[in-house]
Parts: structure tokens; sequence; C-alpha cells
């Protein structure tokens, strides 16, 4: 409540005060955009023409191209800016990796993002090809990148930037797990935003920079952090938690702007489905005196930019016959909401699980994983195609066998529900399992309460000194999201199985149409 009466001041704004030599900006942002190209439905996954058609549809970069337009005609002062992770999410990145982003951010106009870590999926290399093709700068302030020859020296903590005759620093960061959450490689060590942060402010201040942007791939939590803990910052434009900002829907998670202190925190959903518009007044000395502004939704009443209709048709080409494939069908929705998903057992979790589990169960494998934060969308009732599968699944992870005691199945089972209250994607869906856990006890302190083992047609108490077989995928299995138990040569292991995504769809086609259960395998206390 407080903070929403502080959103409230900062909008009202310290109108007397109001003089000549004010500044005012409109921020323009995105964040999570997850190569979102065409229109995405109210589920976050495809959405086709005829639905698209009949206004049904929301996103895509041809709605961005009219929505920003609209905006900075709005607006005689503007910039672009966008959170991080443009990378990954449909076939387009697949396919085409970072080149399609660079194309169509160029398009749009940016004038900066930071690196979110899904940036890192393919490594520095698919990163620096992007920062190659893109008119903009690429900024991290919370890494030691020296020693990665591919991004040192183009790569950068911060910029200036000059609008309407005034000059702006912006600032990145990146989450500080990404080694856990992607691929960096060994060469870049991640570090703690409040110190990095403050860091670059300090630098630009001494430069006479007053006006101060970070855009931030953290999360909203950690964006309230750095603004609490910092001084000079006046707007973190977020990402990573899609965090749904608003002063009109009572589905939002906080007010936009949120205020903390004099700072104004923005973020903006994800998949393109708003445009955030954020209008900030500066006096001569920096300091904002108002900050107002509301996320606008790119739905059927944006029209799409025809150009770009065009060109994303022609580069979707070499996809179609991929993804318009009928593999299956559904009885009805499979719910793989990220805010369901990361802090409880879901459908589509119970689902991917589920094929994991039956693809290799004939090896004598009874314990499946499966990473919420590697489910990334709910699929719709009807004919399910590849490409709703390959949104679902996106990161080409395969299947991956291993060994681990009972207690290292407990150990990970703690670590999976050690962040709920962030609402971290290495939140554990099972199958072969049942668990249960309490979110009153402290975090891999005993918060899992019981874990029970498939044991013919019922279960029994996991044994933590027996050995059993269990299945993820190679990203987890490696380490990944914190899964560390999991990872080391000691486990009898092979990484290099099907294609998960596969994997799904022929377990779909196989028990089509499929119905969508909840059975309690997962229960909390």
């Amino acid at each position: 409540m407080m903070i929403r009466f502080l959103s409230s001041v900062a909008a009202i704004g310290l109108t007397a005060s109001v003089a000549s030599a004010d500044y005012q900006l409109t921020i323009l942002h995105t964040n999570d955009f997850h190569s979102r190209f065409e229109p995405v439905s109210k589920y976050d996954s495809g959405c086709g023409s005829e639905d698209n058609a009949e206004g049904k549809c929301f996103g895509g970069t041809a709605r961005l191209v009219t929505g920003i337009a609209a905006a900075r005609a709005r607006s005689n002062n503007s910039i672009l800016v966008d959170g991080g992770d443009q990378f990954q999410g449909s076939l387009f990145y697949t396919y085409y990796k970072g080149a399609v982003a660079a194309e169509m951010m160029n398009k749009l106009g940016y004038d900066g993002m930071t690196v979110g870590n899904h940036e890192f999926d393919d490594g520095p290399e698919v990163l620096r090809g992007f920062m190659d093709a893109v008119n903009f700068p690429v900024l991290m302030s919370n890494a030691d990148y020296s020693g990665e020859e591919l991004l040192a020296g183009s790569l950068h903590k911060s910029t200036v930037i000059e609008r309407g005759g005034e000059k702006i620093g912006l600032i990145g960061l990146t989450p500080q797990d990404t080694d856990e959450l992607a691929s960096p490689g060994p060469n870049i060590q991640f570090s703690a935003p409040v110190a990095a942060v403050q860091g670059e402010v300090d630098r630009l201040t001494a430069q006479g920079v007053n006006k101060i942007i970070v855009l931030s791939h953290s999360g909203y939590g950690v964006d309230k952090r750095v603004a609490a803990e910092t001084t000079g910052v006046d707007v973190i434009v977020g990402g990573h938690s899609n965090s749904y900002l608003s002063n009109t829907s009572d589905r939002a998670v906080g007010p936009y702007p949120t205020m903390v202190g004099s700072t104004a925190i923005v973020q903006a959903y994800a998949y393109g489905k708003y445009l955030g518009e954020l209008n900030v007044t500066f006096d001569d000395a920096g300091n904002i005196t108002q900050a107002s502004g509301e996320p606008i939704v790119m739905d059927g009443n944006v029209a799409e930019d025809s150009d770009t209709v065009t060109r994303i048709g022609e580069l979707a080409g070499p996809l179609d016959e991929i993804r318009t494939k009928v593999v299956a069908s559904a009885a009805s929705l499979i719910e793989g909401d990220r805010s369901i998903c990361r802090v409880q057992e879901c459908s589509m979790g119970n689902l991917v699980a589920d094929a994991m589990l039956a693809r290799v169960k004939d090896q004598g494998v009874t314990i499946s994983f499966a990473n919420s934060g590697g489910i990334r969308a709910s699929i719709d009732e009807g004919d399910v195609t590849m490409g709703e599968v390959l949104t679902v699944l996106p990161f080409q992870n395969t299947l991956a066998t291993f060994e681990i005691s009972g207690q290292g199945v407990i150990d990970a089972l703690e670590n999976g529900v050690s962040q709920v209250e962030e609402v971290k994607g290495r939140f554990p869906q099972v199958a072969g399992i049942t668990y249960s856990w309490d979110a009153s006890v402290a975090p891999n302190e005993g918060r899992i309460q019981s874990v029970m083992v498939a044991d013919g047609d019922g279960f029994s108490p996991i044994d933590p000194g027996k050995t059993y077989l269990v299945v993820t995928n190679n990203y987890v299995r490696n380490g990944g999201d914190g899964y560390k138990v999991f990872s080391g040569d000691d486990k009898n292991a092979y990484d290099y199985g099907p294609d998960v995504a596969d994997v799904l769809a022929e377990y779909l086609a196989a028990n089509a149409p499929y119905t969508p259960y909840l059975d309690g395998r997962i229960g909390q206390k």
C-alpha cells in the first residue's frame, strides 16, 4: 500500500516547482520478448491467422512498429530501451539465432538494451554476432568479461546517449546467477547488482551525467532492492520476472511506476503484449519531479505494419513446414503459465515430466524432474501443432538420464523449492514421485517434508541410501537452475537423448486426445 501511495505522489509530481529548465522524457520499453515476432494468443503461445484477423491476438513486431510510432508521436522527446531476453522462445530463434532479433530491433529503433540470461543460451559467440548486427549499445555492468575475447572491448557496462540536448546514462544489469541459468562459458564471472550499479552511477555522475536509467534483467524484487540501496538511479526499466505493473488492472503485481524513494521502477510483462510508456520530468539538477504512465496493450486494436508483416512472413517461410504439422490434440487447455508452474503442480508440468519418464521407463528409470523454467507456454484445446510444442519447450534440451541417491533427490527438491517466493524457474515438476513442502521453513533448511516414490500400484517413502535412476533434461542434469547435486561425472549419466520437444510431441500423439490433469503429486503445507 505504501508503494502505491508513493507512486501516486510521483504521478502528481511537484508541479509547483516546474520551471523552464525542466526536462521531459518519454521512456518506451519492452522486456522478455523471447522471439515473439509473430502475434501470440492470450496464453502466450502461437496465434493463428484467423484469430489474428478477428482481433484475438496480441503483440508481434508488426504491432510494435505501429504502437511505438504512435507513442513517439505523443512525445517530442523519447527513447526506446529493452530489459533483456530478446533471445529464445520460438522457432525464429531456433532457426535464425539472434539475426531476426537484430533486424527487428534495428527497425524499431532501439537506443539500448541490457543482456538477459537467455542472450547467453548459445554462448558468447551468438551474443557477439547479435551485438555486431545491432545499431545500439548492449550493456552489462555486473560481470567481469575481460577474459572472454568475444565480448571484451565490445560489451560495455554503461553508455551515455543524448536526447533533446541532454545526456542520459544507461546502465545494464544481468541476473547474478546467469551462470546457472544459461551458458555464458567459463570466462565470465557475474557479481552482485547493487555494487555494480553504484559503481557505474558514480562514474557517470563524475562525468556530469545526472539522468541515469538502469536497464535491468534481474527481476522486480532485485530492482526494488537496487533502488533502495543505491543513490543516483532515476529509473529502472526491468525484466526477467515478467512482472505486469499497472495502475488500472487488478492483475498487476505493483503500480506503474513503482516508486522506491525517488527511483521509478517499470516493467511491461513479456512477449510484446505491452509497450511500456513512462513519462518523466527532471528538474535542472536531474531530480525526478514527475513520473507517470501505463503499459499500452498491443491487442487487436493496434494495426499491424504491413511491410513488417510481409518481412516476417518471408522469414517464417522455412519454419512453416515444421510448425504447422499437427502432431496431436488436447481435450482442454494444458496450463503452462509461469505464475502457476513455478510455484505449484501444473498440468503442463505433469505432462512434460510424464512424457520424459515414459520415454525411458523401460531402461529402469523411475523418477522424472522437469524444471518449470523450461516450460514457456500453455497449449490450447484442440489440434496441437509442432510449433506449439516448440513454443512450450524451445530450448533444444535433450533427455538426460543418471543415477543418484535418494538423499540426492531430496537435496534436489530442496533446491527446487528454495526460491518459490521469487517465482524462479527451478521449481520442480515431477513424475514417479510425490513430495510436499513447507513454505514457512527457511530455504534449504528442510522445506521438503516428505518424498514418496512410486512402488507398484502405490507409493512408499524414498530411501535416502538407495540409488535411483532419474531422467531430466541435459541443462538441469549439468547443474542448471541450481541443480548442482545432479552434475558431475560420477552419476553414470547420459546427456544426449532425444530433444525433449520431440519426446513431448510423441507422447501427446500416443495419448491423443490428451486430457490434462492434476493428481496432487506436489503438496504444500
